[in-house]
């Protein structure tokens, strides 16, 4: 646990340092839990983005685009029922006057127990060598079997508390298992409060004439309150889906994990909108297809698993999570949801307006069942940077840094480099430049020795470098360097525009998902 920490360090540094992500207002010390995308950053989660949408809009002749306001009529998250129960539990250390979630407490010691368990495991494993029965060990150990007890009877309390919302039960489990403060180290804990997640502010230009609204939660409603004029203007025929890429804002008390958990983040979501009865089918569709969607970047089919939910939101008749390896275990990434026609019904009783479907094959008006994917931007780009990390020994003692980013999301496609600068190569080399930009996000760079700037590519994820030399003047050819494996062949220039796109076009990514 701890290497993974490490490395997971390692990664938030890397990511730094080469121009993906920083804090924001780092020069004022920072804002919690707020991040910037920087310059590779921002090329990396618009390719993201733009697989994910180019998936859904063009491989989907019935899904199309919308893109809503941030701001909304307030009524809107009232009918959602965000404005009465988007809540987390809080609860105070008196001592720190530090104020912490109650579940994320209790989480973190759940969690603890699990490394207790872990040790146990790996010092038997040491200990027993080729010969050790994991399985086994566990089953018939006695100081693990105690632990495993121990932290099965906190979590059955622990969800049961949280599926009644039960406060006062959340804040039983804080005492009896006398969980600490991590600042003071006391257990003078105060009682739990819900704390609702959304940021409010005020429209109008008047104290009396203001409007309180809201910063959206989610981009889910903006598409359901747009359903139906989607629906007549592009005369929509159920089954047809909406998606929306934007942004989103909570109040998280706890925000943790770098860009995992964040108070803005920006929401991929598609709505499917079926009849009612067939809403089974489709939720079994779109949980195969998104995750062949994420299999298709291929970071490694044993990092996902789906989670299916025990405890469904009282809208939802299915729910399951695609949960994907982070340095710091499996975390959800997508949620993909059978909302039944909770959202539209609600929408409907409290707006007072029809929006109702008329079906031509059926000839009567229903409100459509909804399938939800919702997909975190944010955490999609973590798990992808975190997947492409890796420091390698090379031959010779060396060492470097490699993302080993899918190409088609790399945010520069390939460099070209002088060998020197003199002798011509630098204006043949930009002439290449000139060529392949039109296509490709291409950089130049002449600073420094060629291997020092091979390493500065792979630290980026660049999967191709073209080096022009001598010979280059003479016959036309470079040198085509792989990112992976580090060959390298002479080519063509003639050539170079072919074999780049064959390996970073979106379209070879796409084309995995018919």
């Amino acid at each position: 646990m701890a290497q993974q920490e490490d490395v997971f360090k390692k990664i938030v540094a890397h990511a730094k340092e080469y121009g993906f992500v920083f804090p924001s207002s780092e020069i004022y010390d920072g804002l919690s839990a707020v991040y910037d995308y920087g310059q590779n950053g921002v090329e990396l989660k618009n390719n993201i983005k733009r697989y994910w949408w180019e998936a859904m809009t063009l491989l989907h002749e019935n899904i199309v685009g919308i893109d809503s306001a941030i701001f909304m009529h307030p009524t809107i998250w009232k009918a959602s029922g965000h404005v009465d129960a988007f809540n987390d539990p809080l609860i105070d250390n008196r001592d720190s006057k530090k104020r912490y979630r109650a579940d994320v407490l209790i989480e973190d010691h759940i969690a603890k127990i699990d490394d207790k368990i872990n040790k146990e495991v790996e010092k038997a494993r040491k200990r027993f060598g080729e010969s050790f029965d994991e399985a086994m060990f566990r089953q018939t150990n006695g100081r693990v079997a105690e632990l495993v007890a121990r932290r099965e009877a906190i979590h059955d309390r622990f969800s049961q508390a949280m599926n009644d919302n039960n406060l006062d039960d959340l804040r039983q489990i804080i005492i009896d298992e006398e969980i600490v403060d991590p600042i003071s180290g006391t257990k003078n804990w105060t009682e739990v409060r819900q704390f609702n997640l959304m940021f409010k502010t005020e429209m109008g230009s008047t104290a009396d004439g203001a409007m309180t609204v809201y910063l959206r939660p989610e981009t889910a409603q903006g598409i359901f309150v747009n359903y139906l004029n989607v629906q007549k203007t592009g005369r929509m025929r159920i089954p047809f889906g909406i998606a929306q890429i934007g942004k989103a804002f909570r109040n998280e008390i706890v925000a943790r994990q770098f860009i995992f958990r964040m108070r803005e983040f920006e929401q991929m979501e598609m709505q499917f909108f079926v009849r009612p009865g067939d809403e089974m089918k489709w939720f079994q569709y779109w949980k195969e297809w998104r995750l062949r969607w994420h299999k298709a970047l291929g970071l490694g089919d044993e990092k996902y698993r789906y989670h299916d939910h025990e405890k469904l939101a009282h809208y939802a008749n299915a729910a399951t999570d695609i949960e994907f390896l982070m340095p710091f275990g499996f975390k959800e990434v997508e949620g993909i949801h059978s909302r039944t026609d909770f959202d539209l019904s609600q929408h409907e009783k409290f707006s007072g307006k029809k929006i109702q479907y008329f079906d031509p094959e059926l000839n009567s008006s229903y409100t459509p069942y909804v399938i939800e994917t919702s997909i975190g931007v944010d955490r999609m780009f973590l798990s992808v940077l975190s997947s492409a990390y890796e420091e390698q020994k090379l031959e010779g003692g060396d060492s470097r840094v490699v993302l080993r980013l899918p190409a088609a999301l790399a945010p520069v496609k390939c460099a070209v480099m002088p060998l020197v600068r003199k002798d011509g190569l630098p204006e043949k080399a930009r002439e290449i430049v000139d060529d392949l930009k039109f296509d490709f996000s291409t950089h130049y760079d002449e600073k420094d020795s060629i291997g020092k700037r091979y390493r500065r590519q792979d630290a980026i994820g660049t999967p191709f470098c073209i080096t022009v030399d001598h010979q280059t003047l003479e016959d036309n050819t470079v040198t085509l360097r792989h990112r992976d494996s580090m060959e390298q062949a002479r080519v063509n220039i003639a050539d170079l525009h072919r074999l780049i796109h064959d390996e970073v076009s979106l379209n070879s990514l796409l084309r995995k998902l018919k």
